[in-house]
């Protein structure tokens, strides 16, 4: 696995926020169905206005599966899992919350905005 290209092909400002696990090429070469499953982690920051004191990290959420830009014609998964702590006291989960989701979709922002740009319907391609 190439780090280097991988942090080339993602997102801008993904590297601040997740780690990179793995990176899968899945498919069937014959049907041409291939793609690009690239596992991220959240690095170990609790959300702003948290103190580490008070807080007890409690794992992942479950894994979100969005896609992003297309490489070479095959399709590009980013499967990120995200970090969740449970406050010492009060026993309230918080997790920290990003904007790289299109709202009402499972695609990047930037893949949204680009499918809109091309008069394509990113609502389409949800879930």
């Amino acid at each position: 696995m190439n780090i280097e290209l991988l942090e080339e092909i993602l997102p801008p400002t993904f590297l601040d926020f997740f780690e990179i696990k793995c990176c899968k090429k899945l498919g069937n070469i014959e049907s041409k169905q291939l793609e690009f499953m690239i596992y991220l982690d959240e690095k170990n920051s609790l959300p702003k206005g948290c103190k580490e004191t008070d807080y007890e990290s409690k794992g992942f959420l479950p894994l979100s599966k969005i896609q992003d830009f297309p490489i070479r014609g095959k399709a590009v998964y980013l499967l990120i899992r995200r970090r969740r702590w449970r406050h010492k006291h009060t026993r309230k989960e918080v997790s920290n919350d990003y904007c790289f989701i299109a709202e009402g979709s499972r695609l990047t922002k930037e893949l949204s905005d680009f499918l809109k740009g091309t008069g394509r319907d990113p609502s389409r391609y949800d879930k």
